[in-house]
């Protein structure tokens, strides 16, 4: 028995027991046992708020992907019907200048009708003028004295009650 006391691995071996023997008496294996548990416990609460979370994510994400699709319809609605008030403004005006086209030439054609009326009145005019000018030159040579004036004046009366 001295031979096993002498052993240096048998007082390693014993001290080994004792303080395995003091761990288990103290409650070291429950409280690491508990603590695995408890950090286990909270690994598995984070994996679940990761999990909500990230489902979370997932909605906003496809709730906004949504709102996207929904932006990118109204825009192309709002473009369509920009593109068609557009056209029809420029039928609109179209037409109206047409219109005004229309109005203006019929304006200048109408001014031009008068001018030409004016044009042939005053044309009329100067040739009788220039007529009744020489009736009277002949008449003053053919015609002598205050019978050829009564005559002149007698004529230009008439004259002017047919032309009117």
């Amino acid at each position: 028995m001295q031979a096993i006391i002498d052993n240096p691995e048998y007082w390693v071996l014993l001290s080994f027991l004792i303080f395995c023997g003091i761990l288990v008496y103290l409650g070291v294996p429950d409280m690491t046992a508990k603590g695995l548990d408890t950090r286990a416990d909270r690994i598995r609460h984070e994996l679940d708020e990761a999990r909500r979370l990230r489902e979370e994510a997932q909605a906003l994400l496809t709730e906004y992907q949504k709102k996207v699709r929904e932006a990118e319809e109204e825009a192309k609605s709002i473009i369509d019907q920009a593109r068609s008030e557009a056209e029809a403004l420029e039928k609109d005006t179209e037409i109206k200048l047409k219109e005004s086209l229309e109005r203006r030439t019929k304006l200048a054609e109408d001014k031009i009708s008068r001018a030409e009326a004016q044009a042939v009145s005053e044309v009329k005019s100067s040739a009788i003028d220039a007529a009744v000018a020489a009736a009277e030159k002949v008449v003053a040579k053919k015609v002598a004295g205050d019978k050829g004036t009564n005559l002149i004046d007698e004529s230009i009366k008439s004259l002017g009650n047919r032309l009117n």
